[in-house]
């Protein structure tokens, strides 16, 4: 199945496969709208369309349309989303080509990646309204302000795009971005994002950086933005990869290439050291955020609408929200990329209610003493994975979906002193409530894995209990025969 090319052909197959319920009540994107969609995402429910939006005749707003695997799946058109990983690392880790006949192999290689590369369009869409000067004002979009305590509305699944300065390369991430006054919106890029980067090189220049945020694209375009990429892979590239075509781009005036397909584009600059307070806003943690701190302030120069616009946003706050199935993607679409880069890795869950940052669980398949406090100080030293505050690392027979095997492993095998590493005075994820600075923490492993003598003072580990197959058909039989067993 292709994945859909635009938005609303993505709406369409939601509404044929009965994963989209339209709401005809008038709402308000301030905290109405919101709830609506808060309770949705609890209940498991399907992605909601609001065609009835108070303040703002004419717009629909769109949520939750990535709120089950089932979704994301249908969204980038694959049954299977480890095969998105595993595009990647075809291209990107093969052997060298010998022989004539495995040049010609890496030739069509060459081929096939080209054809996942952006390609450049003289019309979009969203070309059909464009407002300028005093016209482009934020107010003109129903933003959503989420929760009562919300520092302002926010832009909440939009997708910031940059250039970076130094490298060309465009960055695409899903970054909250508050309207602090019409024409101005405050980004929230933490230190350890790739749009930062591009700031802090524009910064160093003393240039303002162009940027452009998109509401509304196909679906690849849109969940571009959370993947964690390694630099300096482009993210359009990316997206082409997981839509399995090369997206469709417009070149905006300030250069900045964005999906042909977006129902909305905000473009804008940050000028060098401009920054503004940013918050409280209630985060995917559970908690508004502590303290307020600063952030690059954009001016807003236009704003791009389609026509009959759908405008598209989330909600976070404690799980179970859309984000967590967002998230479940990111989880399978890297780990054949994990694999490549630590083959002892078998398999890896965050849980939803660990919120991603907070907690991982990885089976390995352990061949070495140490090999567990490896894994850990590999995926600490990984892009996303260095956000990671808890890493549990378990024998490649546990199933790390499964927390009862995982809760008997850490049971059963960990001796504390041993086999818990805690790694003081290292960045963390600026948002969680827990650090004593933002950003900056510790980390705690444990090792759950059975011990090798190496590490268990030359003893042999236990021999675990195994039932022999047949008296486990003896005793399923006896069961079944007098009605114990269905």
């Amino acid at each position: 199945m292709p994945a859909p090319r635009s938005l609303r052909e993505y709406l369409d197959k939601l509404e044929q496969e009965n994963m989209l319920r339209k709401i005809s009540t008038p709402l308000s994107p301030v905290l109405e709208i919101p709830a609506v969609l808060r309770h949705a995402m609890r209940a498991r429910g399907p992605a909601l369309l609001f065609t009835n939006v108070k303040g703002y005749p004419g717009w629909r707003v769109a949520g939750n349309l990535f709120g089950s695997l089932e979704r994301v799946k249908l969204a980038l058109g694959t049954e299977r989303l480890e095969e998105i990983g595993e595009r990647l690392v075809s291209f990107a880790w093969n052997p060298p080509p010998l022989g004539l006949g495995e040049k010609i192999r890496g030739l069509r290689q060459v081929l096939d990646m080209a054809r996942y590369a952006p390609r450049k369009t003289r019309r979009a869409g969203f070309e059909e309204n464009v407002l300028e000067s005093d016209e482009a004002v934020l107010d003109k979009l129903p933003l959503f302000k989420t929760w009562p305590r919300d520092g302002g509305r926010y832009i909440t699944f939009g997708q910031v795009y940059v250039r970076d300065p130094e490298t060309g390369v465009t960055n695409i991430g899903v970054y909250r971005v508050m309207e602090k006054a019409p024409r101005e919106a405050v980004i929230h890029w933490q230190l350890h994002k790739r749009g930062r980067h591009a700031y802090l090189s524009a910064l160093e220049k003393g240039e303002p950086l162009p940027v452009a945020i998109v509401i509304g694209a196909e679906p690849a375009a849109m969940l571009v933005g959370v993947m964690p990429i390694p630099y300096p892979l482009d993210k359009l590239l990316f997206a082409g990869i997981m839509a399995g075509r090369g997206i469709e781009v417009y070149e905006l005036p300030s250069g900045l290439l964005v999906p042909a397909s977006a129902e909305i584009v905000v473009e804008g600059v940050i000028e060098p050291g401009r920054e503004s307070e940013e918050g409280p806003f209630g985060d995917h943690w559970g908690y508004y955020d502590k303290p307020v701190h600063r952030f690059p302030v954009m001016r807003i120069e236009r704003i791009w609408v389609r026509r009959n616009p759908v405008y598209v946003g989330t909600v976070v706050g404690k799980p179970v929200m859309e984000d967590a199935y967002i998230g479940k993607a990111v989880e399978r679409i890297f780990l054949p990329v994990l694999r490549t880069l630590l083959p002892e890795i078998v398999d890896i869950n965050f849980p939803v209610h660990g919120m991603f940052q907070g907690l991982a669980i990885v089976s390995i398949r352990k061949t070495y003493p140490g090999q567990a406090k490896k894994v850990m100080m590999a995926l600490w030293g990984l892009g996303q994975t260095s956000l990671t505050k808890i890493i549990i690392v378990v024998d490649h027979d546990i199933d790390v979906h499964d927390m009862d095997q995982v809760i008997w492993a850490v049971s059963a095998n960990v001796d504390p002193q041993r086999d818990v590493v805690v790694v003081p005075g290292t960045h963390t994820d600026h948002l969680d409530p827990a650090t004593p600075v933002p950003g900056y923490g510790s980390k705690l492993g444990i090792d759950a894995t059975r011990k090798l003598p190496e590490e268990n003072n030359w003893q042999e580990w236990p021999e675990e209990l195994e039932e022999p197959p047949e008296l486990a058909k003896l005793a399923e039989t006896v069961l079944r025969r007098e009605g114990v067993l269905q």
